[in-house]
């Protein structure tokens, strides 16, 4: 499966962003291009910065078997899969070549990611290998949200 950790898989990503612009249209759901950028640059923040998070009672009892059924395949993650509140982007507007610039930054900051103890709040703790195939999925997601005719073939998992 692929990972944020492999280079060309990372390439491969960052050039998907770059083709993104105030004109992309959503693909995906319902979030504005800048609400989707925005969106992925809080997670990438979120998952590589070192915070002590504790997963939820209904985490506890379900986390591990949604984290599994997640990572079996390829497959793209499901349409209108939850995201935690604080990952949610109100304002529909913004400056995208400051949030699309922010956003590679952060994909190539996974070669240095060192978060060990990373506590997903309804997964669990989870491995380096998870976290970067599960950080892979939500980035294909967010090019999905966000640009028509360059993402369509992204579908494919091949």
């Amino acid at each position: 499966m692929k990972t944020v950790f492999d280079k060309t898989t990372r390439d491969e990503l960052i050039s998907r962003i770059d083709t993104v612009n105030e004109n992309s249209q959503n693909e995906w759901g319902k979030m504005s291009v800048y609400q989707a950028l925005k969106h992925c640059t809080l997670w990438d923040e979120w998952i590589q910065s070192n915070k002590n998070n504790n997963q939820a009672f209904i985490g506890r009892l379900f986390g591990r078997m949604a984290l599994k059924k997640i990572l079996k395949n390829e497959a793209p993650l499901a349409r209108n899969t939850p995201t935690l509140s604080e990952l949610k982007v109100k304002e529909t507007n913004g400056d995208i070549a400051s949030e699309k610039k922010k956003w590679i930054a952060l994909i190539n900051e996974y070669v240095h990611f060192s978060n060990p103890g990373f506590v997903h709040p309804f997964f669990g703790k989870m491995t380096k290998e998870q976290v970067g195939q599960v950080a892979y999925k939500l980035t294909t997601i967010c090019g999905n949200l966000i640009v028509r005719s360059a993402f369509l073939w992204c579908l494919k998992w091949s």
